[in-house]
């Protein structure tokens, strides 16, 4: 993996196509906003949130202060999002996606291991009841990434209700770099 010194995103090469990883921004704020949406439409079945009448989605979490937002492409073409509490102890994923057509592809892995590459220390993922395909994807990627070394739990979390919880610590992951976090 390489950075881009065009526009500080992460390079990763893979299969003559590029992946890159740019923190959110005004410049990318909408595409975060617009790929928001569809994550909270296919959750909505488990959230049991609606959209308002102008079909807007109110969204949980924004990357604002104490939050951070990461936006994934692929080809330059959005295809996910993180937003995470690095100042919270343990650090916090709150939102994470992968479009349907860019999954099983192992990019939501490479995505999750730059970002627990850049922020060392105590991890928690959570995920809601009924979210079974997220929890098989966040126990495959912690196991991956830690070896094995992590806990996972069922606690009743005051945000958002029963949820299945992984506890871990991040290192650093070898040859994977950290991304470049501007102090913005």
């Amino acid at each position: 993996m390489i950075f881009s010194s065009d526009d500080s995103r992460l390079e990763i090469p893979i299969e003559s196509r590029s992946l890159a990883i740019a923190e959110v921004n005004q410049e990318n704020l909408g595409s975060l906003l617009n790929l928001a949406q569809a994550y909270e439409a296919e959750f909505s079945s488990l959230t049991g949130k609606m959209p308002s009448d102008d079909g807007i989605f109110k969204l949980d979490t924004m990357p604002f202060k104490p939050y951070v937002g990461y936006i994934f492409y692929y080809d330059n073409f959005p295809i996910g999002f993180c937003i995470l509490n690095p100042e919270s102890n343990p650090k916090d994923i709150s939102e994470y996606y992968i479009v349907p057509v860019m999954r099983r592809k192992n990019l939501g892995y490479l995505f999750a291991q730059a970002i627990f590459s850049t922020y060392p220390g105590q991890w928690q993922v959570r995920q809601i009841q009924g979210a079974d395909q997220a929890v098989k994807f966040w126990r495959r990627v912690i196991s991956q990434y830690t070896h094995n070394q992590y806990v996972e739990e069922r606690i009743n979390d005051p945000q958002w209700g029963w949820v299945t919880r992984q506890l871990f610590v991040s290192k650093d992951a070898g040859d994977v770099q950290p991304l470049t976090v501007s102090q913005s």
